[in-house]
């Protein structure tokens, strides 16, 4: 029998300590935010700091229109996004596309891309991707650097792809930042 995991109360919220299954609300979890760069829930995969699930990462991101998820880069597993809300912009393999709610987008391995918030109010995009090989790439990409979301120069350090920016720190939930869904009958 697989076990429970105990939710432990943290300053900026809660976080599931040890092996086992969970049910968590992302209004109650911690999240990580600065601005320019968006609000992530770490609760399934805190790839800012220490990974919380070996097989799989689930984030949803809170985005205001110009702040880019990530830089535009690459990873050798594949990768998934779901716009919630909101609008947004893809750039993938240097096409620029716009994104509303309920596009979903998928990445084989290796495939370029970078999602960026758009429109006049805040996206909600649920990022989900493998962590088998957790290798990943920035390049340049002139579409990209037109959002700021290219590097300056190729490498494969995500330090030295984010070292211009700050960090998202550690937060408690903000109202606002999941929209209220209606429920369907």
């Amino acid at each position: 029998m697989v076990p429970e995991s105990k939710l432990e109360k943290t300053e900026h919220g809660l976080v599931p300590k040890g092996e086992g299954w969970f049910v968590l609300n992302m209004r109650d979890a911690v999240w990580r935010h600065v601005d320019g760069r968006g609000a992530v829930c770490t609760v399934a995969d805190d790839f800012e700091g220490e990974r919380q699930l070996e097989q799989l990462g689930v984030n949803p991101f809170v985005l205001r229109p110009g702040e880019p998820m990530a830089m535009y880069h690459w990873e050798a597993d594949q990768e998934a996004f779901l716009v919630v809300s909101g609008e947004a912009v893809l750039i993938i393999e240097g096409e620029e596309r716009q994104l509303r709610a309920w596009d979903f987008v998928h990445c084989p391995p290796n495939t370029k891309h970078v999602i960026i918030g758009a429109g006049s109010g805040p996206c909600l995009v649920i990022a989900i991707g493998a962590r088998e090989r957790d290798l990943l790439g920035f390049t340049v990409d002139e579409v990209a650097k037109r959002h700021g979301a290219s590097v300056g120069e190729d490498t494969t350090d995500g330090g030295v792809a984010y070292a211009p920016f700050p960090r998202r720190e550690p937060t408690a939930y903000r109202d606002g930042w999941l929209p209220e869904m209606a429920r369907y009958v």
